[in-house]
């Protein structure tokens, strides 16, 4: 295959990385709590934590986790937002030879449940704001062992206290819980202190992190990233970003904004991950909703890298205390999980004067598959080129690739492709090539330089502030409702979200309300999968099967 792109390449960007230059993450991992020691890993809320004390904590859990009498390959859930205790959780998971199951801290019971059973999830790690959530399911589920974090354990002393006061009592955060043999997060530390860490050899081919994504059937799928996958992905991305990192003036520690969660992604990879690999400070941000508090935390530090996604840009753009950040130091604003709008970008290019640098990627990548140029001056509006050991082939209906500037399906071939989805081989063999190549569901275009454009889905996919929303979930659920004879999810265009969910229905129940069903699908989905919109039809659209017909809604034209 000719690797057009190639001439496109940055100067000191390779063609190749190499993604057995660890045996493991662990490997890794431990390479960087040594020679990174002193340097600070982390902080949030003003708390900071070594690389050296990470080594540190992250044993002392692996210990206790291995206490447990787990087997290696064990599955251990992490349910947190982005806290300090998250990076440890994922070290002593990995280190004790287990599985990382990211689980997003907001899911509903329902949610929730599914991912523990599907992935024989035997332990979690739950912040206590959550744990309620679990207690609901828990009986149904195969976990047997709980962690249970809390806001300011880590935090220290009376800071601590006054923290987990607030969020309890003042901010009642945390709903009333009952998870009797529950172990809090701190006792683990201080039991694993006293025993015996048996370090376990992991293999590149060991599965490192069950990333959970929606499925064409509706049902979510683990997609199975090796440590191998990870590692890849992680050299990929320093290897891409060197060009920005190395303008003058270079920094000794890059300092990165986690606000992205860690359960997603391209969070895990490009901050936790590829942070820990350089030696980063990576700011810690719990809940980048608040958009003045987030902007607190940026005033406190000269930040030289910011991921995040079209909303979140948007969101600190049209804040009042914006102006007040000092963005001089910031080499790289990474855009990914959803298309940034030029506009977007313009003003940001405009306030921090660097360019917001799209990507794009799939949790079934580990993410990154493509990016433009990390010193990229103006804005594309496509999704870059291949990054280093990355193939990409655009192809038709019959698996052939088509003609440069043709449109076809977007295929991926490189050492960050998953191994398959968790126990669903048939669902692996519908989106793996013969020759390797993971199919995408997206449809693009390659021009003659290698760049890559998307230009629709094939799937039914909707894509909420960087989020997948599956249609055949939300209509799966929503017509179990007594009051509902069927439905269809589609997505529309929102200028806030890029895309909100709209639900057309036939009621089965002609006093059926808008807000008797949106309480409903409160009830059911986390907040990015709830419907924006509910309309009440006759009747759908469908083939002469019977198949209902979401595109014919979805292009619809708006009533004037």
């Amino acid at each position: 295959m000719d690797k057009i792109w190639l001439k496109s390449y940055p100067a000191n960007v390779p063609a190749e990385i190499d993604p057995d230059q660890y045996g493991s993450l662990v490997q890794l991992l431990e390479e960087s709590f040594k020679k990174f020691a002193t340097r600070n890993a982390y902080v949030c809320m003003d708390k900071f934590l070594t690389y050296a004390e990470l080594d540190q904590y992250s044993k002392r859990m692996a210990a206790w986790l291995q206490s447990r009498g787990l087997s290696k390959g064990a599955r251990v859930a992490v349910m947190m937002p982005n806290v300090l205790q998250y990076p440890i959780a994922i070290a002593a998971i990995l280190r004790a030879g287990y599985t990382v199951v990211n689980v997003n801290p907001l899911y509903t019971p329902r949610e929730l449940e599914h991912q523990l059973t599907d992935s024989g999830s035997e332990a979690i790690i739950v912040l206590e704001n959550f744990a309620h959530t679990l207690e609901q399911v828990l009986a149904k589920t195969p976990v047997k062992h709980i962690v249970v974090a809390s806001m300011g354990e880590l935090l220290g002393g009376l800071k601590g206290a006054i923290v987990n006061f607030v969020v309890r009592n003042v901010k009642k955060m945390v709903p009333a819980f009952s998870l009797p043999n529950a172990v809090r997060f701190k006792d683990v530390l201080a039991q694993g202190e006293k025993m015996t860490f048996n370090p376990v050899k992991a293999s590149a081919t060991d599965v490192a992190f069950l990333q959970y994504t929606g499925g064409t059937t509706g049902v979510s799928k683990g997609a199975t990233l090796t440590h191998r996958n990870v590692i890849a992905n992680v050299l990929q991305s320093e290897a891409w970003s060197q060009p920005a990192l190395i303008k003058a003036p270079v920094v000794e520690q890059v300092v990165i904004v986690c606000a992205l969660p860690l359960y997603h992604i391209f969070a895990l990879t490009c901050c936790a991950m590829w942070g820990m690999r350089v030696g980063a400070l990576n700011i810690m941000i719990p809940n980048p909703r608040d958009i003045g508090g987030f902007i607190k935390e940026l005033c406190k530090y000269k930040i030289n890298m910011l991921p995040a996604v079209n909303t979140l840009y948007n969101a600190l753009l049209n804040h009042p205390d914006f102006a007040k950040v000092d963005f001089s130091g910031l080499k790289i604003s990474n855009g990914g999980g959803m298309a940034t709008q030029q506009a977007v970008n313009d003003k940001w290019k405009k306030a921090t004067g660097t360019c917001i640098i799209e990507g794009y990627g799939l949790s079934e990548t580990s993410p990154v598959a493509t990016c433009n140029r990390s010193d990229l001056t103006e804005f594309t509006g496509h999704i870059g080129m291949p990054v280093p050991s990355t193939d990409v082939a655009i192809l038709d209906d019959d698996g052939k690739p088509v003609a440069l500037g043709q449109s076809g399906e977007i295929a991926i071939r490189g050492p960050q492709v998953m191994a398959g989805y968790w126990n669903r081989p048939d669902e692996t063999a519908k989106v793996m090539t013969a020759d390797g190549f993971f199919k995408s569901g997206d449809v693009g275009i390659m021009d003659e330089h290698g760049f890559v454009k998307i230009v629709d889905r094939k799937k039914d996919m909707i894509l909420v502030s960087g989020f997948n929303v599956y249609p055949n979930e939300l209509e799966e659920v929503i017509a179990k409702h007594p009051g509902v004879l069927e439905c269809a999810c589609v997505g529309v265009p929102d200028e806030h979200s890029g895309e909100a969910v709209k639900v057309f229905v036939v009621r089965k129940d002609p006093t059926l309300t808008v807000e008797q069903l949106m309480a409903y699908c409160k009830q059911e989905f986390t907040g990015y999968k709830k419907p924006k919109y509910i309309e009440f039809r006759s009747e759908l659209p469908k083939t002469n099967v019977g198949k209902i017909l979401r595109r014919v809604l979805r292009d619809e034209k708006p009533a004037a």
